[in-house]
């Protein structure tokens, strides 16, 4: 498969993501009331993380394919600047997982609003997360197939940011716009205008020491990824020809 292939194919991917994604946020109303909050929850696990997988894996493979736009990776100070900020995109991504939109395991599932912990900062982390994680990215490796992945994931979440919000006034009502007025997309917007404040206890959760011990194991799992890479077109090609 040629360069401008592997790009193509990552718009695919990227398309049949956001579709499952957001597509099955706005189905989840009438879907748990058709199945119940736990099947569809099972269901759209089951659609959505192999479709991950699958993105992750392309990318992984593909990243440096295409024309080299810029190459960055000599200029003094870019590797911590990288490390930096990427480390910073984990903690907006994960902590979106229990914060606007929490789905405890050991509870029933439910969408409950936040104005709490990351939330003071920016009231669509995750988006802001992956949004930094691609200008990270995008410098280090400056291919045209990393641009467009980038364009992809960022257009993606652009449009979450307005999803979201949509979803949440037409379920919450007066209760998010009041969350939306003392809140920012923009990190900390609202707490330089005054809208809202910052209580660092929040932060202080032992999830947050599972961020830092998941950004040590990427640091030390980035070097092996082009060994694996380099296994995984070589069984590829093998395949191919016998």
């Amino acid at each position: 498969m040629n360069d401008q292939h592997s790009s193509v194919v990552m718009l695919l991917l990227l398309l049949l993501f956001a579709l499952i994604h957001s597509g099955g946020a706005a189905l989840r109303i009438r879907a748990e009331s058709l199945i119940g909050a736990r099947a569809w929850r099972l269901i759209f696990a089951a659609l959505s993380i192999p479709s991950a997988v699958l993105l992750i894996g392309w990318f992984l493979a593909h990243r440096y394919d295409g024309v080299r736009l810029w190459n960055l990776q000599g200029v003094p100070g870019l590797v911590p600047l990288v490390w930096i900020g990427t480390a910073i995109s984990f903690l907006f991504l994960y902590p979106a997982t229990y914060n606007l939109l929490e789905i405890p395991a050991v509870l029933q599932p439910k969408v409950r609003l936040y104005a709490s912990g990351i939330i003071r900062i920016s009231r669509h982390p995750q988006a802001i997360g992956q949004i930094l994680w691609c200008c990270t990215h995008a410098l280090w490796i400056g291919s045209s197939f990393m641009l467009v992945t980038c364009l992809g994931l960022i257009g993606h979440h652009l449009f979450a940011i307005w999803h979201g919000d949509r979803r949440l006034h037409q379920r919450f009502g007066e209760a998010f716009d009041e969350l939306r007025q003392s809140t920012s997309v923009i990190p900390f917007v609202a707490v330089l205008d005054g809208r809202q404040s910052l209580a660092w206890q929040e932060f202080l959760r032992p999830a947050q020491l599972g961020i830092a011990i998941a950004i040590g194991l990427f640091w030390w799992a980035h070097r092996l990824i082009p060994s694996a890479v380099y296994v995984m077109r070589h069984s590829r090609l093998e395949s191919l020809l016998s």
